[in-house]
Protein backbone atom coordinates (compact mmCIF):
# COMPACT_ATOMS: atom_id res chain seq x y z
CA UNK A 1 0.00 0.00 0.00
CA UNK A 2 1.49 3.35 -1.04
CA UNK A 3 1.45 6.47 1.15
CA UNK A 4 -1.55 8.09 -0.62
CA UNK A 5 -3.67 4.95 -0.22
CA UNK A 6 -2.77 4.71 3.47
CA UNK A 7 -3.73 8.35 4.05
CA UNK A 8 -7.04 7.94 2.21
CA UNK A 9 -7.88 4.85 4.25
CA UNK A 10 -7.50 6.89 7.43
CA UNK A 11 -9.85 9.70 6.36
CA UNK A 12 -13.18 9.88 8.23
CA UNK A 13 -16.12 11.55 6.42
CA UNK A 14 -18.94 13.24 8.29
CA UNK A 15 -22.46 12.58 7.02
CA UNK A 16 -22.91 16.33 6.39
CA UNK A 17 -20.56 19.30 6.70
CA UNK A 18 -23.34 20.94 8.79
CA UNK A 19 -26.38 19.31 10.33
CA UNK A 20 -29.16 21.20 8.50
CA UNK A 21 -29.44 22.41 4.91
CA UNK A 22 -31.78 25.06 3.56
CA UNK A 23 -32.09 25.64 -0.19
CA UNK A 24 -32.91 29.04 -1.66
CA UNK A 25 -33.95 29.73 -5.25
CA UNK A 26 -33.45 33.45 -5.93
CA UNK A 27 -33.91 35.76 -8.89
CA UNK A 28 -30.88 36.63 -11.00
CA UNK A 29 -31.44 40.30 -10.10
CA UNK A 30 -31.90 39.76 -6.32
CA UNK A 31 -29.68 41.78 -3.97
CA UNK A 32 -31.39 40.91 -0.69
CA UNK A 33 -32.67 37.38 -0.09
CA UNK A 34 -29.36 35.63 0.55
CA UNK A 35 -28.19 38.40 2.88
CA UNK A 36 -31.42 38.25 4.89
CA UNK A 37 -31.41 34.46 5.19
CA UNK A 38 -27.83 34.56 6.38
CA UNK A 39 -28.70 37.24 8.94
CA UNK A 40 -31.50 35.21 10.46
CA UNK A 41 -30.37 31.60 10.17
CA UNK A 42 -27.70 30.72 12.76
CA UNK A 43 -24.67 29.68 10.78
CA UNK A 44 -23.49 27.23 13.42
CA UNK A 45 -26.77 25.29 13.12
CA UNK A 46 -27.70 25.44 9.42
CA UNK A 47 -26.31 26.43 6.04
CA UNK A 48 -28.07 28.22 3.20
CA UNK A 49 -27.41 26.91 -0.31
CA UNK A 50 -28.63 29.29 -3.03
CA UNK A 51 -29.11 29.11 -6.78
CA UNK A 52 -30.30 31.82 -9.18
CA UNK A 53 -32.81 31.70 -12.00
CA UNK A 54 -33.27 34.17 -14.84
CA UNK A 55 -35.56 37.13 -14.24
CA UNK A 56 -36.00 40.09 -16.56
CA UNK A 57 -37.49 43.34 -15.30
CA UNK A 58 -39.93 45.09 -15.21
CA UNK A 59 -41.66 43.39 -12.31
CA UNK A 60 -45.12 42.67 -13.70
CA UNK A 61 -47.43 39.64 -13.53
CA UNK A 62 -46.30 38.66 -17.03
CA UNK A 63 -42.56 38.70 -16.32
CA UNK A 64 -43.08 36.98 -12.97
CA UNK A 65 -45.10 34.21 -14.60
CA UNK A 66 -42.34 33.71 -17.15
CA UNK A 67 -40.00 32.41 -14.43
CA UNK A 68 -42.00 29.25 -13.79
CA UNK A 69 -40.11 26.98 -16.24
CA UNK A 70 -36.79 27.90 -14.61
CA UNK A 71 -37.88 26.70 -11.19
CA UNK A 72 -37.28 23.04 -11.96
CA UNK A 73 -33.61 23.40 -12.88
CA UNK A 74 -33.11 26.15 -10.31
CA UNK A 75 -34.08 23.74 -7.56
CA UNK A 76 -32.35 20.71 -9.09
CA UNK A 77 -28.94 22.40 -9.10
CA UNK A 78 -28.92 22.95 -5.34
CA UNK A 79 -26.75 20.10 -4.01
CA UNK A 80 -27.78 17.57 -6.69
CA UNK A 81 -28.42 14.12 -5.27
CA UNK A 82 -28.27 15.34 -1.68
CA UNK A 83 -31.09 15.96 0.78
CA UNK A 84 -32.30 19.36 1.97
CA UNK A 85 -34.39 20.12 5.05
CA UNK A 86 -36.40 22.84 3.27
CA UNK A 87 -36.26 24.84 0.05
CA UNK A 88 -37.65 28.32 -0.57
CA UNK A 89 -38.56 30.03 -3.82
CA UNK A 90 -37.71 33.60 -2.88
CA UNK A 91 -40.19 35.69 -4.83
CA UNK A 92 -43.39 36.87 -3.17
CA UNK A 93 -45.22 38.34 -6.15
CA UNK A 94 -44.38 35.44 -8.48
CA UNK A 95 -45.59 32.96 -5.86
CA UNK A 96 -48.86 34.88 -5.57
CA UNK A 97 -49.25 35.07 -9.36
CA UNK A 98 -48.46 31.39 -9.95
CA UNK A 99 -50.04 30.03 -6.77
CA UNK A 100 -48.37 27.94 -4.10
CA UNK A 101 -49.45 24.66 -5.71
CA UNK A 102 -47.74 25.46 -9.02
CA UNK A 103 -44.54 26.56 -7.28
CA UNK A 104 -44.45 23.49 -5.05
CA UNK A 105 -45.02 21.21 -8.06
CA UNK A 106 -42.26 22.84 -10.13
CA UNK A 107 -39.71 22.90 -7.30
CA UNK A 108 -40.53 19.31 -6.36
CA UNK A 109 -39.82 18.15 -9.92
CA UNK A 110 -36.30 19.51 -9.51
CA UNK A 111 -35.82 18.64 -5.86
CA UNK A 112 -38.26 15.92 -4.79
CA UNK A 113 -39.11 14.99 -1.21
CA UNK A 114 -38.16 18.39 0.24
CA UNK A 115 -40.66 20.71 1.99
CA UNK A 116 -41.21 23.78 -0.22
CA UNK A 117 -41.72 27.30 1.16
CA UNK A 118 -42.93 30.41 -0.63
CA UNK A 119 -42.90 33.88 0.97
CA UNK A 120 -46.70 34.31 0.97
CA UNK A 121 -47.08 30.78 2.37
CA UNK A 122 -44.60 31.66 5.11
CA UNK A 123 -46.43 34.91 5.81
CA UNK A 124 -49.85 33.32 6.21
CA UNK A 125 -48.38 30.65 8.50
CA UNK A 126 -46.66 33.48 10.39
CA UNK A 127 -49.91 35.36 10.92
CA UNK A 128 -51.54 32.12 12.07
CA UNK A 129 -48.78 31.73 14.66
CA UNK A 130 -49.29 35.35 15.73
CA UNK A 131 -53.08 34.99 15.93
CA UNK A 132 -53.64 37.71 13.32
CA UNK A 133 -56.50 37.69 10.78
CA UNK A 134 -56.83 41.42 9.88
CA UNK A 135 -53.84 42.89 8.08
CA UNK A 136 -52.56 45.84 6.14
CA UNK A 137 -50.14 45.19 3.27
CA UNK A 138 -47.24 47.35 2.09
CA UNK A 139 -45.61 46.50 -1.24
CA UNK A 140 -43.03 48.27 -3.39
CA UNK A 141 -44.85 47.16 -6.57
CA UNK A 142 -47.05 48.59 -9.27
CA UNK A 143 -50.75 48.24 -8.50
CA UNK A 144 -51.15 45.43 -11.06
CA UNK A 145 -48.33 43.44 -9.44
CA UNK A 146 -49.61 44.00 -5.90
CA UNK A 147 -53.18 42.96 -6.65
CA UNK A 148 -52.44 39.18 -6.72
CA UNK A 149 -50.63 39.49 -3.35
CA UNK A 150 -53.68 41.04 -1.70
CA UNK A 151 -55.91 38.47 -3.41
CA UNK A 152 -53.73 35.65 -2.07
CA UNK A 153 -54.36 36.70 1.52
CA UNK A 154 -58.07 37.29 0.97
CA UNK A 155 -58.35 33.84 -0.62
CA UNK A 156 -56.80 32.37 2.52
CA UNK A 157 -59.34 34.00 4.82
CA UNK A 158 -57.60 37.22 5.81
CA UNK A 159 -59.25 40.61 5.95
CA UNK A 160 -57.05 43.09 4.10
CA UNK A 161 -57.88 46.51 5.51
CA UNK A 162 -55.45 48.48 3.37
CA UNK A 163 -53.08 47.86 0.45
CA UNK A 164 -50.31 50.43 -0.08
CA UNK A 165 -47.96 50.30 -3.10
CA UNK A 166 -44.81 52.33 -3.77
CA UNK A 167 -45.12 52.05 -7.56
CA UNK A 168 -41.68 50.57 -8.40
CA UNK A 169 -41.26 48.15 -11.30
CA UNK A 170 -37.60 47.10 -11.05
CA UNK A 171 -36.48 44.82 -8.24
CA UNK A 172 -32.98 46.30 -8.38
CA UNK A 173 -34.48 49.67 -7.44
CA UNK A 174 -36.62 48.01 -4.78
CA UNK A 175 -33.42 46.74 -3.14
CA UNK A 176 -32.15 50.33 -3.00
CA UNK A 177 -35.12 51.75 -1.07
CA UNK A 178 -33.59 53.28 2.06
CA UNK A 179 -34.48 51.56 5.31
CA UNK A 180 -35.71 54.87 6.76
CA UNK A 181 -38.13 55.14 3.85
CA UNK A 182 -39.37 51.61 4.58
CA UNK A 183 -40.08 52.56 8.21
CA UNK A 184 -41.95 55.70 7.17
CA UNK A 185 -43.97 53.86 4.53
CA UNK A 186 -44.86 51.10 7.00
CA UNK A 187 -46.21 53.62 9.51
CA UNK A 188 -48.37 55.18 6.83
CA UNK A 189 -49.53 51.81 5.45
CA UNK A 190 -50.98 50.44 8.69
CA UNK A 191 -54.75 50.77 8.98
CA UNK A 192 -55.94 51.40 12.51
CA UNK A 193 -58.23 48.36 12.30
CA UNK A 194 -55.42 45.94 11.40
CA UNK A 195 -53.89 43.48 13.85
CA UNK A 196 -50.69 43.09 11.81
CA UNK A 197 -48.71 44.40 8.86
CA UNK A 198 -47.28 42.41 5.96
CA UNK A 199 -44.36 43.97 4.08
CA UNK A 200 -44.12 42.19 0.75
CA UNK A 201 -41.14 41.58 -1.55
CA UNK A 202 -37.95 39.63 -1.00
CA UNK A 203 -35.93 42.45 -2.59
CA UNK A 204 -37.04 45.05 -0.03
CA UNK A 205 -34.64 45.44 2.91
CA UNK A 206 -37.41 45.31 5.51
CA UNK A 207 -35.74 42.59 7.63
CA UNK A 208 -33.14 45.14 8.70
CA UNK A 209 -35.80 47.34 10.33
CA UNK A 210 -38.63 44.94 11.21
CA UNK A 211 -38.09 45.38 14.97
CA UNK A 212 -38.06 49.17 14.55
CA UNK A 213 -41.33 49.03 12.60
CA UNK A 214 -42.98 46.82 15.23
CA UNK A 215 -41.98 49.30 17.93
CA UNK A 216 -43.31 52.22 15.88
CA UNK A 217 -46.59 50.56 14.85
CA UNK A 218 -47.40 48.53 17.96
CA UNK A 219 -48.49 45.43 16.01
CA UNK A 220 -46.70 42.32 14.72
CA UNK A 221 -44.87 42.90 11.45
CA UNK A 222 -44.22 40.08 8.97
CA UNK A 223 -41.89 40.51 6.00
CA UNK A 224 -41.30 38.22 3.04
CA UNK A 225 -37.76 37.14 3.91
CA UNK A 226 -38.37 37.04 7.66
CA UNK A 227 -41.39 34.74 7.25
CA UNK A 228 -39.64 32.50 4.70
CA UNK A 229 -36.54 32.10 6.83
CA UNK A 230 -38.66 31.43 9.94
CA UNK A 231 -40.64 28.70 8.20
CA UNK A 232 -37.48 27.12 6.79
CA UNK A 233 -35.89 27.14 10.24
CA UNK A 234 -38.88 25.46 11.83
CA UNK A 235 -39.10 22.84 9.06
CA UNK A 236 -35.41 22.13 9.59
CA UNK A 237 -36.01 21.49 13.28
CA UNK A 238 -34.50 24.70 14.64
CA UNK A 239 -37.16 25.80 17.11
CA UNK A 240 -35.37 28.20 19.43
CA UNK A 241 -36.16 31.93 19.50
CA UNK A 242 -33.92 34.22 17.46
CA UNK A 243 -33.71 37.82 18.59
CA UNK A 244 -33.64 40.99 16.54
CA UNK A 245 -36.07 40.24 13.70
CA UNK A 246 -39.52 40.72 15.17
CA UNK A 247 -41.95 38.80 17.34
CA UNK A 248 -42.35 36.02 14.80
CA UNK A 249 -38.89 34.54 15.37
CA UNK A 250 -39.87 33.54 18.92
CA UNK A 251 -42.81 31.38 17.80
CA UNK A 252 -43.19 27.76 16.69
CA UNK A 253 -44.69 26.77 13.35
CA UNK A 254 -48.43 26.22 13.83
CA UNK A 255 -50.14 23.02 12.71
Amino acid sequence: MDQTTEARAAVVLDDRPIARRIGLVVLSTDHTSERDFNRIIPREEAAVYANRIVFRNPTTPETLRAMEPGLVEGAALILPGEALDAICYSCTAASAVLGDAAVVEAVARGKPDVPVVTPPMGARRAFAALGVTRISILTPYLDETAAPVAAYFRDHGFIVDRLTNLGLDDDRDIARVATGSIVDAARDALDERSEGLFISCTALRAVEVVATIEAACGVPVVTSNQASAWMCLRLAGIDRPIAGYGRLLSLPLPD
